[in-house]
């Protein structure tokens, strides 16, 4: 599919959870000059999250973005856990973006403002966040969808945190 991205031109492409270990697809993806979301595995450590981007890195593209959206635990009161603690030290080890999928990370939109102030506060250079205009009807992640007034509303919520040292929202 990446020659059908590519004929269409798309800003990113966005490496899944399921596909961070893809070495076949990672090294297809370094040979193109397209930012990379790539998006943390389900229980993958640090260290194997680095080593999947310099499989990317290794093929010449270097944009590469990474997406904490959470790990595998034992807990089931939430989808997964969002290691925030991964923030800082992906920012100390790499000079490469770090955003937060906080809506895959909690699995509810109730949670989504909580984590997305959290992530802001760790450091996250962005989030992605799930919006729907009815998550009800939606095909998939009903549950974690905002809407697009809650959506606007935890963007003002944001901003002030985002500005506080010094960045934009």
């Amino acid at each position: 599919m990446l020659d059908t991205f590519l004929e269409h031109d798309v800003d990113v492409i966005q490496i899944g959870a399921r596909n961070m270990q893809n070495f076949d697809l990672l090294k297809e993806v370094g040979r193109i000059n397209k930012p990379v979301i790539l998006k943390r595995g389900l229980s993958a450590t640090l260290t194997e999250w680095l080593m999947a981007a310099e499989y990317i890195a290794a093929g010449g593209n270097h944009n590469i973005i990474f997406c904490e959206r959470g790990i595998r635990s034992f807990e089931n009161a939430y989808r997964n856990v969002l290691d925030i603690t991964a923030i800082p030290v992906l920012k100390k080890e790499t000079h490469l973006p770090v955003i937060v999928d906080p809506s895959h990370a909690g699995g509810k939109a109730w949670m989504v403002p909580a984590l997305s102030k959290a992530a802001l506060a760790a450091g996250a250079d962005g989030l992605m966040i799930e919006m729907h205009p009815t998550p009800c009807e939606a095909w998939c992640d009903a549950d974690q969808a905002l809407t697009p007034q809650e959506l606007q509303q935890l963007v003002g919520e944001l901003k002030p945190l985002a500005e506080a040292p010094g960045r934009r929202l």
